[in-house]
């Protein structure tokens, strides 16, 4: 009865992880107009952040010169912290001062594996230690479809997003972005087989409420 009790425990765990294994961490950054036209990881300013937020993949930010706090509601992004005050009421860009936004977390990805990401401005992603080559400068809206050609696994990744020149802040992405590696006995199961779990555990819970009351 223990080891029932034990194993409905970690799979409990196991499912609210599940729940959120999706949430990935961001850093906003007001920064020059021009180091905000070179997106890369060397341009990322290593003091605090202006702002912090959580946001669940896939991305789907989309604004028109708006505010940084109508960008990051536009993807939904949440427990946001505004730790320069005014930035959240300031623009994306306003053609003098720009936004940086650092993202990390984790990825599972496959090797020959396709994805599109629509961006305005540039952009860096970086995957283990793959470099996708995105364009880091200036750009109208475009969509790119890039293959990653490394190992299968889940992966540190950072995404480094650059707001620059005014028009419109777009980061659309459809990666499949995770907060944290997943476990080897789960990923073993597979994720089909850990949705099923999950389902037989609230359902065995719903039974146990029952034959209390």
């Amino acid at each position: 009865m223990k080891g029932l009790f034990l194993s409905t425990v970690l799979l409990g765990v196991a499912c609210a992880g599940l729940a959120h294994a999706n949430t990935i961490t961001g850093s906003l950054y007001r920064v020059t107009d021009a180091a905000s036209q070179d997106a890369i990881p060397g341009n990322v300013p290593a003091g605090t952040a202006d702002v912090t937020f959580s946001v669940n993949s896939p991305f789907n930010f989309s604004a028109t010169d708006a505010t940084i706090n109508a960008w990051l509601a536009s993807s939904g992004a949440f427990d946001i912290v505004e730790n320069t005050p005014g930035t959240l009421s300031s623009r994306m860009d306003n053609g003098t001062t720009g936004t940086l936004v650092n993202f990390v977390g984790n990825v599972s990805v496959a090797n020959g594996q396709q994805f599109t990401v629509t961006h305005d401005d540039g952009l860096t992603l970086i995957i283990g230690a793959l470099d996708l080559g995105f364009n880091p400068g200036p750009t109208a809206p475009v969509t790119t479809t890039a293959t990653y050609t490394g190992p299968t696994g889940n992966f540190p990744f950072q995404l480094v997003y650059g707001e620059c020149c005014e028009g419109p802040a777009v980061l659309q992405v459809d990666l499949p972005f995770s907060a944290d590696p997943v476990p080897g006995p789960i990923a073993g199961a597979g994720l089909p087989g850990l949705i099923l779990a999950c389902g037989v555990l609230m359902a065995l819970a719903r039974r146990r409420r029952q034959l209390v009351a």
